[in-house]
């Protein structure tokens, strides 16, 4: 894998990962032989240690989920351990996922592996965390986001239907449906070193921060409205 040489930096990245022949299997596997959840956008399935949606670490009430053989032939091949855990994720057109990074203290290393639409993935942070970089996924391609680019800056996609094509020389293309396949490592010890307040859990819990989580938000909301209609 090459680093590419922007900010921020460590994201590298190798295009043609795998062939298309393998992609189109790919896809075929899941549209046809995996059972995604009955709902309308962003999908996920999960392999090895489930992610939490609610703590954005590992669910401990899930049991673990062994790979199967077509997984097993994706893993990275320039870790010397497996993946912890696999998230499978169907982007239909338009879909999107807001800013983020993902949880420093239950996550060491992350990979992610694009398949079917390109789409760019968009970068936040710099001075004042105002600063914004595109980067361009290309199907088949494996990007690894390491140092800046997975402590210090946010990475989402835009939920939109269209995408300006690369290059900026005007003009934009219909997103397409995308899957992608994201690879993570548990952080050995659960506390990471970086002291980034602002997206680090270790960090903001060692500072006596309570993160706020948007089901947490939702349930102290919810706990208000009840103790108050009791009250009155």
């Amino acid at each position: 894998m090459e680093e590419l040489p922007i900010r921020p930096a460590g994201i590298l990245m190798q295009e043609e990962f795998i062939t298309p022949e393998h992609e189109a299997e790919l896809i075929r596997i899941f549209q046809n032989e995996l059972e995604w959840p009955a709902r309308s956008g962003r999908l996920s399935l999960h392999y090895g240690y489930t992610f939490s949606y609610k703590t954005f670490g590992v669910d401990t009430e899930t049991p673990y989920k062994p790979f199967p053989d077509w997984l097993r032939a994706l893993l990275p091949p320039a870790e010397p351990a497996p993946p912890d855990q696999v998230c499978l994720q169907h982007y239909p057109p338009g879909a999107g996922i807001p800013p983020h990074v993902d949880t420093h203290g239950a996550y060491d290393q992350l990979y992610a592996l694009s398949l079917g639409a390109p789409v760019p993935m968009q970068f936040r942070g710099g001075e004042g965390h105002a600063e914004t970089v595109d980067v361009e996924l290309p199907p088949r391609s494996m990007v690894r986001l390491s140092g800046d680019a997975r402590l210090h800056w946010t990475h989402s996609i835009r939920a939109r239907k269209t995408d300006p094509l690369p290059g900026g020389g005007g003009g934009v293309r219909p997103r397409g449906h995308r899957w992608s396949i994201t690879y993570r490592w548990i952080r050995e010890g659960g506390e990471c070193e970086c002291g980034n307040e602002r997206l680090c859990d270790t960090a903001q819990k060692r500072k006596g921060i309570e993160k706020e989580y948007r089901w947490k938000a939702a349930t102290d909301a919810a706990t208000t409205d009840t103790q108050g209609a009791v009250s009155t």
